[in-house]
């Protein structure tokens, strides 16, 4: 081994790709130095150590990530214990609080910052740092495109909340008293009393929303230090934790351990069963999917389906459960699950450590009490269904665990929103024309209709349906929803209203049929009638003429590819560039 720990070349060199930046004692390899060195990095003239990005997404504008600014030291000190160099440098922070429309929109811009700096800077390997729920498959999809070595840490779940002696998950809680506002049943002053519990801290959400969805799935997909993504915020192990991950993305170097050699199908299809057995967000779908997309690995819609068909609802957090992300944490975490759906994993698939998802497994103790057994699960037959049919000819999906059991089979009048505001203005018009066995219809919020597509889906009951006690409806819309949410919403309808899907020609009264165990989602509406209504349709103007919102509008793809932009899918010239740097000298 090298000084520095770094494997050597054939040649007798570390094979590093920042030495095409830092070795020699030219002029340009002094002034590269000479940058890192006033940065207080050292590097020698043979440049033998490696150098490791360390993607801060930390911000004030972004609550769910500010516990990482605690963990860049540690990272930083794995790093050099290991013999490698850290270099931290910010990224777009996404969170989900405060960005409008929605930090969707800009996923695919934080992935194009970081492959761009991997791309244009010295880096051998990579920590990311993120923790919200687009920080995360956004950062990902940079790095795999990139395909140097990478390890992901996560900042994990804020406090739980207690309202009136309970606890109130983030997000599901929030929705759950909304509706009781709604309904008259919560005053002035409870509502007031729910808003400053609700302020009890930094981290991610605390129920199985997408942040802590993505987290989990990253570490099933082999990206991030077993055991790690549920350790709440704030707890004592996250800081070794984050030096190991330094410790590790180093070794990840040495041993050329890239994202791409990690995701592989193996990698993916545990984490549709592991999906399936959390009851995870349905943004995770559309996540993956952009993720294998960037990987250059087949992903399906119908593989959701497929594969979940066996795999039960094991892990009791909301929405689909009871508890909450610190119980599942308790409960021994992404180890203990994978131990418990080891009949159903491919255990051969690798993680960045270079160990086995059967090796962790095995070592991995009992689950406890937040995570059923595979013989006595939460919830049967997977926690999605995938929908097909006139209304979405490439399909659909419904998180069948936080759905109404009775809704799963239904048929019922369309009553049809045009939009957001329309639906906003509209749903609690007490003259609406709506019963309980009315289908809520939400057209025009897709991935260009918006753009972006925010999580609008779970469309509210409306307040007089609410006062009369309906909790739950037939919803069908080409938005997401939050991981959050709850309902019988079908989400993600392709192709979408705004592209001209079937979606925008649903009128008011239309009858829909939803049969979610035979995978169908009909409209029926006679041939001719469709013909005539597409002749009259028009698409909309665009709502952006400029800057990344048009760009986002013109190349983003459809749900079922993940709506990631379609020059940034593999396999592109980019990745040749990153496998072969041919870096010019000026």
């Amino acid at each position: 081994m090298s000084p520095g720990g770094a494997a050597p070349a054939p040649g007798g060199e570390p094979g590093l790709r920042s030495r095409s930046w830092l070795a020699g004692d030219d002029e340009v390899a002094v002034l590269h130095r000479v940058a890192l060195a006033s940065a207080g990095l050292r590097v020698s003239q043979r440049a033998d150590r490696p150098v490791i990005g360390i993607a801060n997404s930390a911000s004030d504008l972004n609550p769910c990530n500010l516990p990482l600014r605690d963990l860049v030291g540690p990272v930083r000190d794995g790093i050099e214990a290991a013999g490698g160099i850290g270099a931290e440098f910010p990224t777009i922070s996404l969170g989900e609080d405060l960005m409008k429309p929605t930090a969707m929109l800009y996923r695919n811009l934080l992935s194009i910052e970081i492959e761009e700096m991997v791309r244009s800077n010295p880096l051998d390997g990579l920590v990311i740092l993120a923790n919200c729920d687009k920080s995360v498959p956004g950062a990902l999809m940079g790095a795999i495109s990139a395909n140097i070595p990478t390890v992901l840490v996560t900042g994990g779940a804020r406090g739980v909340a207690r309202f009136r002696g309970a606890p109130v998950g983030t997000g599901t809680g929030l929705w759950r008293l909304w509706d009781e506002r709604r309904a008259s049943r919560l005053d002035d002053a409870g509502w007031y009393e729910l808003e400053r519990c609700l302020s009890c801290g930094t981290g991610a959400c605390n129920t199985m929303g997408t942040a802590s969805t993505m987290a989990v799935l990253s570490e099933v997909l082999g990206l991030m230090v077993p055991g790690s993504s549920s350790i709440p915020a704030g707890d004592p192990r996250s800081a070794a934790v984050a030096r190991q991950a330094g410790q590790v993305a180093v070794q990840a170097v040495i041993a050329a351990r890239r994202p791409q050699s990690v995701l592989t199908g193996a990698a993916f299809a545990n984490a549709i069963v592991a999906l399936h057995a959390i009851g995870g967000s349905s943004n995770a779908v559309i996540h993956l999917a952009a993720m294998a997309g960037r990987a250059g690995v087949p992903f399906r819609l119908d593989d959701i389906a497929r594969l979940g068909t066996n795999v039960g609802v094991l892990v009791d957090v909301q929405p689909s459960g009871s508890g909450l992300m610190q119980d599942f944490d308790a409960a021994g975490g992404v180890p203990s699950l994978l131990r418990e759906l080891s009949s159903r994993l491919d255990l051969a698939a690798l993680n960045v450590a270079g160990q086995s998802v059967g090796h962790v497994a095995a070592a991995a103790r009992q689950a406890g009490a937040a995570i059923r057994p595979a013989s006595a699960p939460l919830h049967e037959g997977g926690a999605f269904g995938v929908l097909r049919g006139l209304l979405a000819p490439d399909g659909a999906i419904i998180k069948t665990s936080a759905a109404s059991a009775g809704l799963l089979r239904h048929r019922g009048p369309a009553v049809v929103f045009h939009g957001y505001d329309d639906m906003l203005a509209r749903i609690d018009d007490p003259d609406l024309p709506v019963s309980a066995g009315s289908v809520l219809v939400l057209a025009g919020c897709g991935p260009v209709g918006v753009p972006g597509m925010p999580e609008w889906g779970m469309i509210p009951i409306p307040a007089r349906l609410l006062e009369a006690g309906v909790t739950d409806m037939v919803r069908v819309t080409d938005a997401r929803m939050s991981g959050t949410s709850f309902g019988t919403v079908v989400l993600h309808v392709a192709p979408e209203a705004a592209v001209g899907g079937p979606l925008a020609l649903v009128e008011d009264g239309d009858m829909i049929s939803v049969n979610v165990p035979a995978g169908a989602i009909e409209l029926e509406v006679s041939e001719d009638e469709i013909a005539r209504r597409r002749a009259a349709w028009t698409p909309p103007e665009p709502i952006h003429l400029r800057g990344w919102p048009a760009l986002y509008a013109r190349h983003v793809t459809q749900a079922p590819l993940g709506c990631d932009l379609d020059f940034l899918r593999a396999p592109t010239a980019a990745l040749r560039e990153f496998i072969e740097p041919v870096i010019g000298r000026s």
